[in-house]
Order: structure tokens, then sequence, then C-alpha cells
């Protein structure tokens, strides 16, 4: 962890070098002042010297000058460099997570990430920000006290040894307790960022459904949980103020007891108990800080595993050492392919599937939910690695290829569409930043979305807000898919991507398809049959695995469930996800009909 977090200080070593350099003459002045001070009440003040008064005076005036800069300097240099540090471990886990697979991602968690690159890292960046002053000016700032206590009176520097075992035993009993608590405090920021998300992502299904008063609940015993452990946490942190408290008055008495005494018999004097009690101060000041500083580092040492964590993570999909960079053709096999998204589960999403598809060929895939549609077309542009067998685009095994020139190769329009902030113009670039306009009208053309957006009064200007909010699901839907197409791949799967367009747009984007990229393999994964029914040949899905794969009619003569999802739909009787029940439910209503009364 150490090594990882180390590396990304990065430009800013000078930085971090120079803070504890001004620290630690900072507390040199500061330690050699109260040495100063019982100088001129000896030599200048009891002895009614006034010229020692005013140079012992100018000479504390010039220390406490030198001082301020030099804190002044470390300050700045801290905050340069605790505030760097943080922005190359953002940069760092967001590079990395650039990597991760869809697999990656669901190990850590869209909240856990979230929680990790913003609490986690401030976590860490307030922790090298006292790292580098703090642990070096009360360490030092300790030992030059104790060594000035030593030089003043050997028998009275005793009494900072025994406050100094003490506080060290109970600093070991409070570390000892909450670090494990800190571990806890960060998954619970975790459930509650993704309770958060969750909210916001769905706030309209959330107000549709009137669910407020539970999402309320619900982010409320997540917020409950955490304010118990925090509350537990800081309970334990906060018996160091008084503990430290309960030391520091006790040197305070113990000083003027015994300092009195040798006063009186002449083996102190005023100006050196003076200097004691200066110094007790100190360095009973600097054990506070030290505590705090463990307790902080306690904390910040679980923030800094989870971004370790992150950095350190070797993405489940990387390139091979020799990639093929050319993806020839479009033909795709799949070869006796099994599928689990937890590895080593046995719980195969795809059992065993194998099929060809030409190059130019458009192949539509449905089935019922949870059949595997998915789960099926994230292995050709490897989303996902296969469990067993090969996935093969072009002839090569997709394995074998760079992940940029397979993706580049393969466009995927997912199930889930996402649009981003900014212009349509700059949402369709993301196929291709160096589009031309007219690129883009043409690729629109294809996706019936131009009519829509000629409508708009800006045009391809037309801002789009973040989420794509100020489009219908419909519009967002060719959009993406127009994005899709501006990337002229060899593959284009379509994941459900028209489920919100009317048959009329559906119908039509498919004839352009037909039409103006006839050699483009086109996978089109839908619930309809009117949306599959015109292709080449059709994948029936059940349960993971191949039921039918021919064409339409082919499929209406040989499939049974083929068959059943078309009666289904043609009769408007309900959903083909769900076969089983709507057959049940359309066989006791043609019951009911024929009762006797």
């Amino acid at each position: 962890m150490l090594k990882t977090l180390s590396a990304q200080i990065g430009q800013y070593k000078r930085a971090s070098i120079l803070t504890p350099i001004f620290t630690s003459l900072e507390v040199v002045m500061e330690v050699l002042i109260p040495y100063v001070t019982a100088k001129l009440i000896d030599l200048g003040i009891n002895a009614g010297d006034l010229g020692n008064v005013y140079r012992y005076g100018a000479i504390m005036l010039a220390m406490a000058c030198l001082s301020l800069f030099f804190g002044i300097k470390a300050g700045q240099f801290s905050a340069y460099a605790s505030s760097g540090f943080a922005a190359n471990l953002r940069s760092a886990m967001y590079r990395n997570i650039q990597t991760f697979s869809f697999s990656d991602i669901d190990k850590f968690s869209t909240s856990g990430l979230v929680t990790r690159m913003t609490t986690d890292v401030s976590n860490l960046q307030n922790a090298y920000q006292q790292l580098l002053r703090i642990s070096v000016r009360a360490p030092f700032r300790m030992l030059s006290s104790i060594i000035m206590c030593f030089i003043i009176d050997v028998r009275m520097s005793l009494i900072f040894v025994i406050a100094m075992v003490v506080l060290s035993v109970f600093l070991y009993f409070l570390i000892s307790r909450v670090a494990g608590l800190f571990k806890q405090v960060f998954e619970r920021y975790d459930q509650l960022n993704g309770s958060v998300q969750e909210n916001v992502a769905a706030i309209r299904v959330v107000k549709a459904f009137v669910r407020e008063d539970h999402e309320n609940k619900k982010f409320s015993a997540a917020a409950e949980a955490l304010y118990r452990l925090y509350v537990r946490t800081e309970g334990l942190m906060a018996l160091n103020h008084p503990v430290m408290n309960l030391v520091v008055y006790a040197c305070i008495i113990a000083i003027s007891w015994f300092g009195a005494q040798f006063v009186v018999a002449g083996t102190l004097t005023t100006g050196e108990i003076t200097s004691l009690f200066t110094y007790v101060m100190s360095i009973l000041m600097s054990l506070m800080m030290l505590s705090m500083i463990f307790v902080m580092l306690t904390q910040s040492a679980a923030s800094g595993q989870r971004v370790a964590e992150v950095i350190d993570e070797q993405a489940d999909i990387v390139n091979p050492k020799k990639a093929e960079t050319n993806v020839p053709n479009g033909n795709i096999d799949f070869n006796h392919v099994f599928f689990a998204y937890k590895a080593g589960s046995g719980e195969y999403a795809i059992q065993n599937i194998s099929f060809h598809v030409r190059s130019g060929e458009t192949i539509g895939v449905i089935g019922g939910t949870g059949s595997g549609k998915s789960s099926l077309v994230n292995l050709v542009s490897r989303l996902y690695d296969v469990s067993k067998g090969s996935v093969m685009v072009g002839g090569r095994d997709v394995r074998h290829y760079d992940l940029d020139a397979l993706r580049d190769a393969v466009a995927v329009v997912l199930q889930k569409n996402v649009l981003f902030s900014g212009t349509i113009l700059d949402n369709l670039r993301w196929g291709n930043a160096d589009a031309t306009l007219e690129e883009c009208q043409e690729a629109c053309r294809m996706a019936c979305a131009d009519e829509f957006i000629e409508q708009m009064p800006q045009g391809y200007d037309t801002r789009i807000e973040q989420g794509g909010t100020n489009v219908s699901g419909g519009q967002k839907q060719r959009l993406c898919i127009a994005r899709a197409l501006l990337k002229h791949p060899k593959v284009l799967v379509l994941d459900d991507s028209t489920s919100a367009c009317d048959t009329a747009t559906d119908a039509a984007i498919q004839r352009a398809f037909r039409e103006d990229l006839p050699q483009l393999t086109k996978i089109i994964i839908a619930q309809r049959i009117s949306s599959v029914k015109d292709c080449d040949r059709i994948l029936v899905l059940d349960k993971g695995r191949v039921s039918g794969f021919d064409t339409h009619d082919n499929l209406l003569r040989q499939n049974a469930i083929y068959r059943e999802i078309y009666t289904l739909q043609n009769e408007d009787a309900g959903d083909f996800d769900e076969p089983d029940k709507n057959r049940k439910a359309k066989k006791n209503s043609h019951k009911q009909k024929n009762r006797k009364p």
C-alpha cells in the first residue's frame, strides 16, 4: 500500500521535502525563544541590566519573525504538496478504472468507487498535509524541548519522562481500538452513497410510484447505521483530549511543587522555572498533536488501503502481448461457449452455445428474460471474457485482438442508452471525434434521428442535459445508434436498442441498414418479433441455450418457443417473457367464457 501511494507524490517531491525543512526551522526558533526568555529574566530583569533586556528582547523579536516566515513557507509547501498528491491519486484511480472490465466494476461497485475517489482521497490529502507538518513539527519540537529541559535541570526533566510513558500506553490502547472501526465506517459510506445514487438516478420512478417515504426510510436507515458507528468511533477518540489535559495539569502541578522547593533552595532560578513551564507545555502539546496524528493515520490507513486496491487492481480483460490490430471482416463464430458472471461459481448464464454468422448477415436474437441475450452479445466485443470455449470475429479469437481495435470494429449500442451533457454533435462524435457534420447527418438519417433533430431550434447544436433527460427514450436510442454507426464498424450490435421506438421507425431503421450497410454484420436483440422477422436468421435462446437458429418462416414451423412468442404477440395476449404464465392465463380465460351460467 505505502509503495503504491508514495508513487503518486510524483512532481510534488520537492514541495514534500521543503515542508519538513521549513517546519524544522520554525520549531528551532520556537524552542530557543523560551531559553532566551530565561536569560532576559535572569540577566536582564532580575539583574537590573537594561542593556541585556534590550539585547535579549531584540533576539526574541528576530526569532519570532523568522519563526513566522518559516511557518508561512511550510504551510504553503504542505498545501501545494498535499493537493497535488490528492490530484495524482484521483487521476491514477480514474485512469485505472477506465481499463476495468464490467466484472471489475461489479467487484468494487459504482458507489464504492465514488466513495474512494472522494471521501477516501480527501482523508489521505488531509493526512499527508498533517504528516508533512505536524508529524515533523511535533516530535522535533518535543525532542528539542526535552533536550532543553535536561540542559536546564535533569531532576525536573524526569517528570516529562513519566508523562510520556503514561501517554504512550494510552495511545496504544486508543489506536488498537479505533483502527478496525474506521474500516467499517467507510464501508457504511459506500452503502450510503449507493442509496443516494440509486435514488437520484431513478427519481422519476420514485415520484411516479409515490415511494418518497419508502426511499426516505431506506436512506435514514443507512444514515443511522453510519451515525451509530461514527458515534462509537468518535466516542473513543474523544478520550484523547481529557487524558491529555489530565497529564498536562499533573505535570504543571508537579513542576510548581518541586520547582518552588528548588528555587527556595537556590538550585533553580526564576528564569529557569519560567522556561520549564513553557517547555512542559510545548512537550505535552507536541504529545497531544502526536496522538491526533496517530488517530488520523489510523483513519487514513483504512482509506489508503481502499485507494491502493483500486490503483493496484489488474483488469480482468487486457491486451495480449502480440495483439492483432486489424479485424478483417464481420464473421462471427461461437464455439462451445460457456459464460458465468462469477468465475468458478458454475452458474452459467450461457451454456455450450455454438453458431456461425457470415459477414454482412443480419441476425436477430430473441428469448425470454434471463435467457442470456445480453450476455451473448457482450462477449462479441469482449466486454466480458468467456469461461469456456471461444468467440471469434473475423476468423480470430477476440482474446487475440487489441481491445481498441476490436471495439472499434464491433460497435455496441447497449440496452441502457447513455448520452452525455453537451450538444447533439458532441454526443455523436463520441463515435468518431473527427466526423464532419455531413457524416453525422448521414448517420442520423440511417438511424432515423434526423427528423426530430431538424425540428429542434438549434438543430445539431441543441444541448443535451446530463443523462439525456431532455429527449425521449426513442430519441435517445436513435442518437445512440447514429453514434455507433459513425465508428464505421464491421459488426453492429443492437441490444434491444429500438424498444422505445414505434414499429414504423423500427422498420425504417432496419430498411436503412439493409440498403445502406449491406456489408455490415448486424446483431439485433429485440423483444418484438416484428423487429427481427426480416433478419437473415434468428437465434432463439432459452435459459442460456440455443433453442433454434433459422429463418422466421422455418422457426414458425419447427420451433415451439418461437411459435408461441409469435402467437402471443400477434394476439396481443401478454408478455412473452413468461410464456407459461401467459398460456395458463389464456387457458383460464377460455374456460371462463365457456362456463355454463
